[in-house]
């Protein structure tokens, strides 16, 4: 007879093995019947031990060894029969995962232990999922080829898969998990994915503002509401993340506003019943408004002057409260004590309010702090470009001394490269207390660019042109370019390659091939055709400054004269030009991506006549400023300004200055300047001088867009074309131009896109208009 137990005149309790059902079975609930048997047992098992064991009997096993089913039993061959025993063995394997069912039976002096392996997966797969890609599916699932299957972990990575979906917004999404039986226990396991819409925003709505309406404070936060044209945005997606910063968003904004009290009580998003959108709702305390009070400077430092960083302050008595500019204040005096030698200063910003009269006092605190230095720079987010790229910008390295001043160049530096669409540096405490770590997290951009461009004026047809650069070439920071125009003005080919740090060290080097074809002949009757080469080596000359020295050797000819003009007729034939040039840049914008201040310079000088057979010398400045006037409004100044004299001989035509389209807007590419009287033909200029001022502002759009606005007026002088052969022959009026319109700047998902409207002020009878100017461009 079977029998688990022999309990005088109990009836025996038998535990028999459930089999392997046709979908595959691992939780415990053979264990559950197993053990109730083993505690009714137990009583009687106390009262009297059961029979010696003489062997034990491993049935079903096909993988696992015998050896290693009886390492995990409580009882050996030769201990007598103890039910409790039988139950924590029971327990045991149970928990290893290797089995989906287990039953011991005695008979007579055997006891036999009975299992049904839980099966090997064989291979993982995926059905119904594109919004994610397999490879981060495999991330987020722990279950992989080779390992035992069971139904809990199978659950565990349903949910992992669930909330992977959520978090991309996608809160619709089911996953059924589906198992394929294999020959010798095996199994494909496979997950049947319904992904659903999006989730979107249905609305967004603000209990407890009064000041600001719920449409200006949708414009502060970074989640939006759906709408139809967002089809390539994420922002109208559901993100709790997003959602915890918006809630700081929103503080940020009011503090700014003098709400020196406002708190977000609660951020709530509530799902619909059919899983399709949610509903935001944000309670808000506005508080009341506060003004600066007293504004004092503290410090024992002898070398700081006290009315020299009063200077510095943006807090001022009397305004309205604003914590930003707390934050510039003291990065402000920061800066300024590092620029004195106190590398490790301090600067405390001390707060106290008055809630009746509703002030805020202020007091800037400086010290000398303790002496720290830099433990480890981590960087992070550069999934493309090397370390040593971003490090190289870096001017701290690990083991320096700390030094603010010398971290906030750094940010800048790396935010100059444009390689990343957000850097963040930060701190955090090293395995020390005189110990720093400096995190670098940066967030990758496309630094390649296919552009298109296209012009229209009611004087000439369109004009398309097509460029492929790639500033980030292999995440080395190498700089490859090349232009291909197939327009009916132009055929250009040209490429350049320039590494920014050539021999790896702080030097430039570049060359440069290229070759073109030009048609004038709706300008000035002629054909131009360019071939040639050249090379670049530049250096740093301080910390915002470069020299950069150039080479070029190329051949022009003007062909295909097609008018009697004598002035394009002298210059028709062939030329060749060696030329030796230099650019000097000078930059001290606040930010060298979106400048809200400061200013830039570039003089560059070129001479001809080292070789060749044209001899002149050619120089320009490209000079812009920039200054925030109020929040949103920046307004700009650019000069421009350029000479050319040529060297014991007259200026050739094409080396003169064209001017006109985007260097002088309302004016058609060469479309100002002098031109001949009969023929009306542009004969290019020998001096000019143009200036730009330009106010970008707000548009009222939702910055989701992407669109920046802005007015513009063109203003300047062109002219001076000296030709002692054919003098008369020509109008040179060095006389002003100015233009007036308006500039649309679209970063849409295809690149940038822009469109010049331009509205003529002041021209000479001879130059020729152009009213409208459009160009777009698209990223990789």
């Amino acid at each position: 007879m079977t029998r688990v137990a022999s309990l005088g005149g109990m009836a025996a309790l038998v535990l028999s093995a459930w089999t392997l059902a046709p979908q595959v079975t691992g939780d415990a609930s053979v264990f559950g019947v197993a053990a109730m048997a083993a505690e009714a047992a137990q009583p009687a098992a106390a009262a009297k031990a059961g029979p010696v064991i003489r062997q034990i009997v491993v049935e079903g096993n096909q993988r696992i060894e015998r050896e290693t089913v009886l390492s995990y039993m409580a009882f050996r061959e030769g201990m007598p029969y103890d039910a409790g025993q039988i139950d924590g063995s029971l327990k045991t394997l149970f928990a290893t995962g290797l089995f989906a069912d287990i039953g011991i039976r005695r008979d007579g002096d055997k006891l036999i232990i009975s299992v049904v392996e839980n099966p090997i997966i064989n291979r993982v797969a995926y059905e119904g999922n594109s919004a994610i890609k397999e490879e981060d599916l495999n991330n987020e699932v722990q279950l992989k080829p080779r390992t035992i299957y069971t139904r809990a972990k199978v659950q565990a990575d349903v949910t992992r898969v669930i909330e992977l979906y959520r978090r991309g917004g996608r809160f619709a999404a089911t996953v059924e998990p589906k198992v394929i039986r294999l020959p010798q226990n095996r199994v494909d396991l496979v997950f049947e994915i319904n992904e659903g819409p999006k989730t979107k925003i249905a609305a967004i709505t603000f209990l407890g503002n009064k000041e600001f309406s719920d449409g200006t404070l949708r414009e502060v936060i970074s989640t939006s509401e759906s709408s139809w044209w967002k089809f390539f945005s994420s922002s109208d997606s559901y993100d709790p993340d997003r959602l915890t910063y918006d809630r700081e968003l929103l503080r940020r904004f009011y503090l700014s506003k003098g709400f020196a009290d406002f708190r977000v009580v609660s951020a709530v998003a509530d799902l619909s019943r059919d899983n399709s959108s949610f509903h935001i709702t944000f309670t808000v305390e506005e508080g009341e408004v506060y003004s600066f009070g007293k504004v004092a400077i503290k410090t024992n430092l002898e070398k700081l002057n006290k009315e020299e960083l009063e200077a510095l302050i943006k807090t001022k008595s009397g305004d309205t409260y604003n914590a930003t500019l707390i934050d510039k204040s003291t990065d402000a005096l920061t800066f300024a004590a590092g620029a004195q030698g106190y590398a490790f200063a301090q600067v405390r910003p001390r707060v106290e309010r008055n809630r009746e009269k509703r002030l805020v006092d202020m007091t800037y605190t400086i010290s000398e702090g303790p002496r720290v230095y830099v433990e480890r720079i981590n960087i992070s987010g550069n999934s493309r470009t090397l370390d040593r790229v971003i490090r190289r910008q870096m001017k701290l390295v690990e083991g320096d001394a700390f030094n603010k001043v010398l971290l906030d160049k750094s940010e800048k530096n790396i935010r100059g490269l444009q390689y990343f669409s957000k850097v963040d540096v930060s701190q955090q405490p090293g395995s020390a207390s005189d110990q720093t770590i400096v995190n670098v997290a940066v967030q990758e951009q496309s630094t390649g660019s296919l552009s298109l461009s296209f012009g229209f004026s009611s004087v000439d047809s369109a004009i398309v042109g097509l460029s492929l650069n790639e500033r980030n070439f292999l995440g080395r920071g190498l700089q490859l370019g090349s232009s291909v125009s197939l327009s009916r003005r132009q055929q250009l080919i040209q490429f350049h390659y320039t590494d920014p740090y050539f021999l790896d060290r702080d030097l430039v080097g570049g060359i440069d091939i290229f070759g073109s074809e030009t048609n004038y002949q709706d300008q000035a009757s002629f054909d131009s055709r360019t071939t040639g080469f050249g090379f670049r080596f530049g250096f740093p000359l301080s910390d915002n400054s470069r020299f950069l020295a150039r080479y070029q050797l190329r051949r022009e000819e003007i062909r295909n004269v097609t008018t009697t003009d004598p002035i394009i007729k002298d210059a028709e034939g062939q030329e060749t030009r060696s030329i030796v040039g230099y650019d000097y840049y000078l930059d001290n914008r606040d930010d060298p991506v979106d400048p809200k201040g400061g200013w830039d310079l570039l003089f560059s000088q070129d001479f001809a006549g080292l070789g060749g057979t044209v001899r002149y010398l050619s120089t320009q400045v490209l000079a812009h400023s920039y200054l925030e006037v109020a929040d949103g409004f920046v307004a700009s100044q650019r000069f421009d300004l350029g000479v050319i004299k040529g060297i014991g001989e007259q200026v050739r035509l094409n080396d003169r200055f064209f001017k006109g389209g985007t260097d002088f807007r309302g004016f058609k590419s060469g479309g100002i300047g002098p031109r001949s009287i009969s023929f009306n033909n542009a004969i290019g200029a020998e001096v000019y001088a143009f200036g730009t001022t330009e106010m970008t502002f707000p548009n009222g759009l939702p910055e989701a867009l992407g669109i920046s606005t802005s007015v513009f007026v063109d203003y300047g002088v062109i002219g001076k074309a000296e030709d002692s052969t054919n003098a008369g022959l020509f109008e040179d009026k060095i006389a002003p131009r100015v233009s007036t319109g308006l500039s649309l700047n679209w970063k849409s998902p295809f690149g940038p896109v822009r469109l010049d409207f331009a509205k003529v002020l002041i021209d000479e009878p001879y130059d020729q208009r152009e009213a409208f100017r459009f160009s777009a461009g698209t990223s990789f």
